[in-house]
């Protein structure tokens, strides 16, 4: 997948803060998937010197199209991811006419266990993007996310009563308006802030190593 980026460089005021790792990505994009180990090992690895960040970017919120209107151009990226990275597909999916390739719901989503627990968050969207690529669950229906919330043990009950709220249907605009602002145009997208600045660390698949060694290179 090309992916077309503009990263705006702030002059931000650098209070003395520690680093910060901006990740903008969706659970329902297909390379954010491809590169969450990867990402999970380099949140590990910062864990104690910089912060991390995660924005819904929404890569296709309140799309209307089905899976099935899709099939050919997903299951051409779902083959490069599988090859690139190695994360399980069940192409099943791909041919339910029934349900759209809509991405907002798995952005609410995530948002929701932001503010339920934080520490938390990385790991929920990581089992989301399992539920739906490796396990086919339709995202918009809330019993979907069942599994993923008690495996990081949370309320279902306050998670489900959240989801459908009109609130949160309004607050994962900020994110999506977070990530336009910044000038993100594809996903996966990491970002560093650091002394003021923001540079772009990868967009689109990349593997730990040479993506620590990069933020390395300019922490250091």
């Amino acid at each position: 997948m090309n992916f077309l980026i503009l990263i705006i460089m702030l002059n931000l005021p650098d209070f003395g803060e520690k680093p910060k790792l901006i990740y903008y990505g969706d659970p329902m994009c297909s390379w954010c998937y491809g590169i969450s180990e990867e990402l999970a090992d380099v949140k590990k690895h910062f864990a104690n010197i910089a912060d991390f960040q995660l924005v819904m970017g929404g890569l296709r919120p309140y799309n209307t199209e089905t899976m099935t209107d899709l099939k050919t151009f997903l299951t051409h990226h779902w083959e490069d991811v599988n090859k690139a990275s190695g994360q399980s597909f069940c192409y099943d999916i791909l041919s339910d006419p029934t349900i759209t390739y809509d991405t907002e719901p798995p952005c609410r989503a995530t948002v929701v266990v932001r503010d339920m627990d934080p520490d938390k968050e990385y790991q929920f969207f990581k089992s989301i993007q399992k539920a739906f690529y490796a396990e086919n669950k339709n995202m918009h229906l809330v019993d979907s996310y069942q599994e993923a919330i008690e495996g990081v043990g949370l309320s279902f009950e306050t998670f489900a009563k959240h989801f459908a709220s009109d609130a949160y249907k309004q607050k994962v605009k900020l994110d999506f308006q977070n990530s336009s602002n910044a000038g993100v145009r594809g996903f996966p997208t990491l970002v560093l802030e650091h002394k003021g600045k923001r540079t772009l660390i990868v967009n689109g698949f990349g593997k730990s190593e040479q993506i620590i060694a990069k933020i390395e290179a300019l922490i250091n």
